[in-house]
């Protein structure tokens, strides 16, 4: 298990090759909405997402290596094509054919070879494991990793330096590297503040294992806008730190989901990809939530 030791390391590890985001701020929504509302900036980052922090840390922490290899729908996929191009090495990417048009052009806008012949959702694991063991070239999870893990949480340090007294965070989960990082920061720095992570109704498995105590893994690929969180199950190293670190998961139905990525867009004048609106989705229903709330908005990568 990490610990925020190893997030600090992290993070001065990670700080040549990252944007540190910028904490923004909506007098308009945090009017409409009766909150007091600050976004972590992630869509700005390097590759458009969260992910560089978690590719970086593992992959500069890798010694010598041939090449990176990682599977992902796009952010991931992205975030180790630019890893390797800091190591200077090359890059292969599996990512299923029915990843959007965008994230294939942007993860190959990097460098990376892409292969998508072939690959499905169900069988890209098998796919990305068959190549690891056929090139040599390094491996980098899109979640289950406690480097990966680590780097995810230097966002959290970040955010308690720049806003104070803080009651919650509200993060997107799909395999539980980004919450099980930023949870881990956080409640080192500041016991008391609230980690909440957010699913879409239909992919609510980390829910589900949370109430259970054990992991639950979905039996297909779930049908939801937020295609950052498709993830079948929690891996067997962030469900402990979730069990340990994150207080509650709560859902949201994807027009909801959909409506605050919109007000995102309308609103601060942001381009967010589905999964930040996830994020910030329950503060516009019904859930009893505090005053001050930091939501992640983990990354940009859409087109309408």
């Amino acid at each position: 298990m990490i610990n925020l030791d190893d997030i600090r390391d992290a993070h001065k590890r990670i700080k040549p090759y990252i944007n540190r985001t910028p904490v923004l701020t909506s007098s308009s929504l945090s009017k409409l909405l009766d909150k007091e509302l600050y976004f972590k900036a992630e869509h700005l980052q390097k590759t458009g997402s969260f992910k560089a922090r978690g590719a970086l840390n593992n992959a500069l922490q890798a010694g010598k290596v041939k090449g990176l290899i990682a599977m992902s729908s796009g952010n991931h996929a992205q975030a180790v094509a630019y890893a390797a191009q800091v190591l200077g090495v090359k890059a292969l990417i599996v990512m299923p054919e029915n990843s959007t048009a965008q994230k294939i052009s942007g993860t190959k806008s990097y460098g990376a070879e892409v292969r998508v012949k072939g690959v499905t959702f169900a069988n890209r694991l098998e796919v990305a494991e068959r190549l690891t063991k056929e090139t040599g070239y390094h491996y980098i999870s899109p979640m289950n990793d406690y480097r990966v893990m680590a780097g995810q949480g230097t966002q959290a340090i970040e955010l308690l330096e720049d806003v104070e007294k803080l009651e919650a965070i509200l993060v997107a989960v799909g395999g539980g590297g980004l919450i099980s990082g930023i949870a881990v920061a956080a409640k080192s720095l500041n016991p008391k503040i609230e980690i909440i992570g957010v699913e879409p109704d239909v992919a609510n498995d980390a829910q589900q294992s949370l109430e259970a105590g054990h992991i639950i893994a979905l039996k297909s690929e779930p049908n939801t806008v937020a295609d950052a969180v498709k993830t079948l199950t929690l891996g067997d190293k962030t469900f402990p730190v979730m069990q340990k670190y994150v207080d509650r998961i709560i859902t949201v139905p994807d027009e909801i989901t959909l409506k605050a990525q919109w007000l995102i867009m309308e609103r601060m004048k942001q381009v967010v990809e589905p999964t930040a609106g996830l994020a910030f989705s329950p503060i516009l229903m019904d859930y009893k939530l505090p005053k001050r709330i930091a939501v992640i908005l983990c990354g940009g990568n859409w087109l309408p």
